[in-house]
């Protein structure tokens, strides 16, 4: 059940770039729904995403620099060894569920399934969500909480300021509408 900070999600590149999602999975980590983990592998992908969308190297680094201080005990660290031992479709793919599989990981949310065959991480007590069917899961199983962190996500929207209409609308934009629209019934 995905209900507490014990609940552990290991956030694959492609959820924390879009801006958009990864701000929703960290309000929603803030607000102690799951336990958000990543490692090295994972943020050096997201800094050559950054970069390669025009971020410049110096704000790539303070935003990694950032989420690290925000969430200090997210880093995993000693995943490296298991990486040649794993068989993913995406050899690439490889330091995510390494990682997941050092600190027994309850999940990996990323949105390439295709790259995380159910039944190769079953053998490891892992399962695997979209960012999308991960945060419904949340939200049905803590709504208030769940509004609440979302709200204060939206109030600190400051460039530029938005409403939670339109925060809920960038949501859907990404592909993350049954969040956005289980959020929109029960605000």
């Amino acid at each position: 059940m995905i209900h507490s900070v014990r609940f552990t999600a290991v956030l694959d590149t492609n959820v924390i770039y879009p801006v958009i999602i990864r701000d929703i999975l960290f309000w929603f980590a803030h607000y102690d729904l799951f336990t958000p983990k990543w490692s090295d592998h994972i943020f050096d992908e997201w800094k050559r995403v950054m970069m390669e969308k025009g971020v410049s190297e110096t704000d790539a680094n303070k935003r990694i620099q950032k989420a690290n201080e925000v969430f200090p005990d997210a880093l995993v660290h000693n995943y490296q060894s298991l990486i040649d031992f794993l068989e993913l479709p995406d050899k690439d793919d490889r330091h995510v569920l390494a990682a997941a599989i050092k600190i027994n990981a309850n999940i990996i949310v990323t949105n390439n399934l295709k790259d995380f065959p159910v039944e190769y991480l079953q053998s490891f007590s892992l399962n695997v969500k979209t960012a999308d069917d991960f945060l419904t899961d949340i939200i049905d199983l803590n709504p208030d909480q769940a509004v609440a962190a979302f709200k204060e996500m939206v109030m600190n929207k400051k460039n530029p300021k938005q409403d939670e209409f339109a925060v809920l609308n960038q949501l859907r934009n990404v592909g993350m509408r049954d969040t956005a629209n289980y959020l929109h019934a029960i605000l």
